[in-house]
């Protein structure tokens, strides 16, 4: 008796999260721009200065998301690591090796960005906050798994050593949630965007939270196919090595 085969396994198959990515990618894509350039829209010609931050505010409408997607990918490359470890998921790898670059880029934003927000209002660009210093350690992170894999010819081994400190360094990531709750800190606490702040401001935030994410889940989804695209070549490439070395073979014990 067969079995219908689940999603996961479905999606298993690299030929088939090819077929599947490649229709979903430009939708997602589209939906990501349209959310962001309406929010954007939002924030830049209706949202209202703050009572006390005045325009500086607006800031937060990118300072949010990127902090968000900078935590929310390194959990992603985690369970992703988690997967190729203990359930030995073929794309589970790819997976984790195509977000480290994109969540290391949300994280020096969210690092960029909370640094122009302080200036005005702490009066410097950087402080050895709870918050702060904990999100550099993530920068540091996701900096150590690019390196890490690049330092190492063996894939497989590669593989293993990143997904390991991807379990490891996931420690850092309720740090970074409950630093203000822990510490007297100088980053304010969450904002509660849900519930504490004004429609005309959330509306925007939200759907920039909304855009940005969007945008994350497809460049994470091109940075999959880029990669299995590379893993195919490096493959043929090695087969078709492998046989010219086996044609000339004969000749050299001639």
């Amino acid at each position: 008796m067969t079995t219908t085969p689940t999603l996961t396994q479905r999606l298993a198959n690299p030929t088939r999260f090819m077929e599947l990515s490649g229709a979903l990618l430009p939708w997602l894509a589209a939906a990501a721009a349209a959310l962001i350039a309406y929010a954007m829209y939002l924030v830049f010609a209706v949202a209202p200065p703050d009572y006390q931050q005045g325009e500086t505010v607006k800031i937060m409408y990118i300072h949010v998301p990127a902090a968000w997607l900078a935590m929310m990918c390194f959990g992603l490359i985690a369970v992703s690591s988690f997967g190729l470890l203990v359930f030995r998921h073929p794309l589970a790898d790819v997976s984790a090796k195509a977000a480290a670059p994109i969540g290391a880029a949300f994280t020096a934003l969210a690092l960029l960005t909370g640094s122009l927000w302080g200036k005005p209002m702490w009066g410097t660009y950087w402080v050895w906050d709870a918050r702060l210093t904990s999100v550099l350690i993530l920068f540091f992170l996701y900096l150590g798994l690019i390196a890490l894999r690049s330092s190492i010819d063996d894939e497989l081994l590669a593989s293993k050593l990143t997904a390991i400190l991807a379990l490891v360094g996931v420690a850092i990531l309720p740090v970074i949630k409950f630093s203000v709750e822990w510490w007297n800190t100088l980053h304010q606490p969450s904002t509660g965007f849900t519930s504490t702040v004004d429609p005309s401001m959330r509306t925007p935030l939200l759907l920039s939270a909304l855009g940005f994410t969007l945008l994350f889940f497809a460049m994470h989804m091109k940075g999959m196919q880029n990669e299995i695209l590379r893993r195919r070549v490096k493959s043929l490439t090695m087969a078709e090595v492998e046989r010219a070395q086996h044609a000339r073979a004969p000749q050299t014990r001639e």
